[in-house]
């Protein structure tokens, strides 16, 4: 009989943590980057902090410039609470890249190019774990884009690979076909090769999908406005 309690305790449990994840992720779905970050830490399980991670990430878009740089720290700080908790969570390194490569954008050469090291060695780790992780495809992509349109020395410094560029996200857009992000994405990294035509195709794939989330029509809006510049 106490085998029998102790295991519906845990069954229980597990369910309560589930539900617990699933309630953080449907405030950040609404928007409550805030709310949703404080939620799932304090659930203190490896996916618990790497959504506080991406709704950190998530949040510091809507904030001013000068709030920016702590917000990608914060981040870090709880996509490695992730990894402290659970080494083979393919999640949190991608979330600890993902703060990395925003942070990069607000930082000076020396110090972006070290995080852009650090980025793809979690990114590859992430993959590693979990292949079917589109996100961490499209940020490769991205990485591999931003990295070569920054010139030689970038590119000499840490290796990035043109060629490595549309197969990386050609595998999210398989592995996810119908998330409308990978495409704008997509486009972001085929305009700073200057290819805005095909930029364009994948910005009206993206605006054919459904945007229900917060940062779904977000996303469409942005998308909307770039494509409005490049007809």
């Amino acid at each position: 009989m106490r085998t029998l309690a102790l295991s519906i305790a845990l069954a229980l449990s597990v369910t309560a943590a589930a539900q617990s994840q699933q309630a953080a992720k449907a405030l950040f779905d609404q928007g409550k980057w805030q709310e949703a970050a404080s939620a799932a830490a304090a659930l203190n399980t490896a996916d618990g902090f790497a959504l506080a991670a991406e709704a950190t990430t998530a949040g510091a878009g809507l904030v001013p410039d000068n709030q920016k740089k702590a917000l990608f720290e914060k981040a870090q700080g709880y996509a490695r609470q992730a990894i402290a908790k659970d080494k083979n969570n393919a999640d949190a390194y991608f979330e600890l890249a993902r703060a990395q490569g925003r942070l990069a954008q607000f930082s000076g050469i020396l110090q972006s190019l070290g995080l852009a090291g650090d980025m793809k060695k979690n990114l590859d780790t992430a993959v590693r774990l979990n292949p079917r992780l589109a996100g961490a495809y499209v940020a490769l992509g991205l990485w591999h884009a931003n990295l070569i349109s920054k010139g030689f020395i970038a590119t000499r410094a840490t290796g990035a690979d043109r060629n490595q560029i549309i197969p990386n996200f050609e595998k999210a857009i398989a592995l996810e076909p119908n998330v409308a992000v990978h495409r704008i994405e997509y486009a972001n990294a085929l305009m700073l090769q200057g290819k805005k035509a095909e930029a364009a195709a994948q910005l009206e794939k993206a605006l054919a999908m459904n945007a229900d989330t917060f940062w779904e029509k977000r996303n469409e809006d942005a998308a909307k406005a770039t494509l409005a510049k490049l007809k």
